[in-house]
């Protein structure tokens, strides 16, 4: 009987979209008004759910930090944490270990489906990597919130394979855009993560009712506040500062291909040392510790918000950015789950510091530059991290944000912290990739045509 009522539903359903795909080539406009009122439907159901998702994660977020803060003895702790999040990964987690690359993989036509439980194990395994003071951030868990329970959703309201896609194109939106508060950012994020320079327009709609009503729901109605930062005094358009920026820039692409290649590289090594997960994240948690000690310093665990808030109203150690990376690289190479990207943002304000001096420019308007390129190079996402250095910075700096964006985005290649996305089009007309490649396959296919060339 079930099996006849569900066929039953699926003929009906199968017959309306005949029906109204035909309806649809008389009446154009009223065509085009029952998509806007379906996406502004569906795609603030996801925001109500990322943005409720973002403000239980933010508040939970702020209270093991500052437990964290208070009782320093909890970093011993790191080791048994990280084995205890393995085990639940190893246990129950299948394949939602992919993280933020099976979502990108689904979106391009994965066979796979994302698992409602991805929710819960990627929220509590992120507070228990920041309770007990492993370096990581918290855009990849609330982006992974956003898939999972827009797939939950979708399933829920039996939509097609096309609506899921823009469905899930909705979940990364709305998870970015509340998590940072930034929701033109966020909207540009899940269209322009999925391929190198491909922009999907199909879900621009969707993408933004999600980003927009997702950062409404945590802000407004739950009352979570995000962090802004000032600037302060931006230089007058003069070509010394363009070429001073255009320098920074290439550093900040450069330095963002160290972070990915590095993170990538430490999670190979991790694993081929240590088959036994738990066993991996735990010796990974005494490194942490041993390099806490041997530095003499705590201030680059966690998400890295002090530095990034000194980055903007004092000088910080020129080799802050290289030990933020290098804690944030070995946390999750272990296999600690969290995010990449606020890291990233200290690692880019504190490299954008130390470089103010020598370029001699304002640190403040270094700082922010490098806040957003680092991340550009790093997710391949300039039109995005340029918004989001609006809509934190104000558009003052305009201008110098989309220099340091673009010539990040250029200078960091074909690399990045998603293994999973693709290359629509190559960064540069003499780096011949087939399209449709995907980051973790670039090497061998260039291993490839080096060895033809022979």
């Amino acid at each position: 009987m079930f099996h006849y009522d569900r066929r039953g539903r699926e003929k009906e359903m199968n017959e309306f979209r005949q029906a109204w795909a035909k309806w649809s080539e008389k009446w154009t406009l009223l065509a085009l008004a029952g998509t806007l009122l379906k996406w502004i439907i569906l795609g603030s159901g996801v925001g109500i759910l990322t943005g409720t998702a973002s403000a239980l994660f933010l508040k939970s977020l702020d209270a093991v930090t500052n437990l964290r803060l208070e009782h320093s003895w909890l970093l011993f702790l790191l080791p048994a944490g990280g084995a205890l999040v393995s085990y639940l990964y190893w246990k129950f987690g299948k394949n939602s270990s992919k993280g933020n690359n099976l979502i990108l993989e689904q979106i391009n036509d994965g066979q796979e489906t994302i698992p409602l439980r991805m929710a819960p194990l990627v929220l509590f395994g992120t507070l228990v990597t920041h309770l007990f003071g492993g370096s990581a951030g918290r855009e990849g868990t609330a982006v992974q919130m956003g898939g999972s329970l827009a797939e939950w959703f979708g399933k829920l309201l039996r939509v097609g394979p096309v609506d899921r896609k823009i469905l899930l194109i909705c979940g990364i939106s709305g998870g970015f855009g509340s998590i940072f508060g930034t929701p033109l950012a966020g909207t540009v994020f899940g269209l322009e993560v999925l391929a190198i320079g491909l922009i999907s327009h199909e879900a621009l709609i969707p993408a933004f009712v999600a980003s927009f009503v997702g950062n409404l729901v945590t802000s407004s109605f739950w009352g979570v506040s995000h962090l802004h930062y000032s600037i302060g005094e931006v230089p007058a358009l003069d070509w010394l500062v363009v070429l001073k920026v255009v320098f920074a820039s290439i550093l900040f692409g450069l330095t963002s291909i160290l972070f990915s290649e590095l993170t990538h590289f430490l999670k190979k090594w991790y694993t081929r040392l240590f088959k036994n997960p738990m066993l991996k994240s735990a010796v990974g948690g005494f490194i942490i510790i041993g390099l806490v000690y041997m530095i003499g310093s705590r201030d680059y665990l966690g998400l890295g918000i002090p530095l990034i808030q000194s980055s903007f109203t004092e000088n910080v150690s020129p080799f802050a950015f290289l030990f933020k990376l290098i804690f944030t690289s070995l946390t999750l190479g272990a296999g600690f789950q969290g995010g990449e990207v606020t890291p990233l943002f200290a690692i880019g304000a504190t490299l954008g510091n130390a470089l103010s001096g020598f370029l001699h420019l304002y640190a403040p308007f270094l700082a922010g530059l490098g806040f957003i390129a680092v991340f550009s190079g790093a997710t391949n996402t300039p039109i995005a991290c340029f918004l989001m250095g609006i809509e934190l910075f104000g558009s003052e700096a305009a201008i110098y944000l989309f220099i340091a964006s673009i010539v990040s985005y250029l200078f960091s290649g074909h690399t990045g912290i998603y293994t999973s996305q693709r290359i629509g089009i190559s960064k540069s007309h003499f780096i011949s990739l087939p399209g449709g490649t995907t980051l973790s396959s670039v090497k061998g296919i260039r291993k490839k045509i080096k060895d033809g060339d022979r």
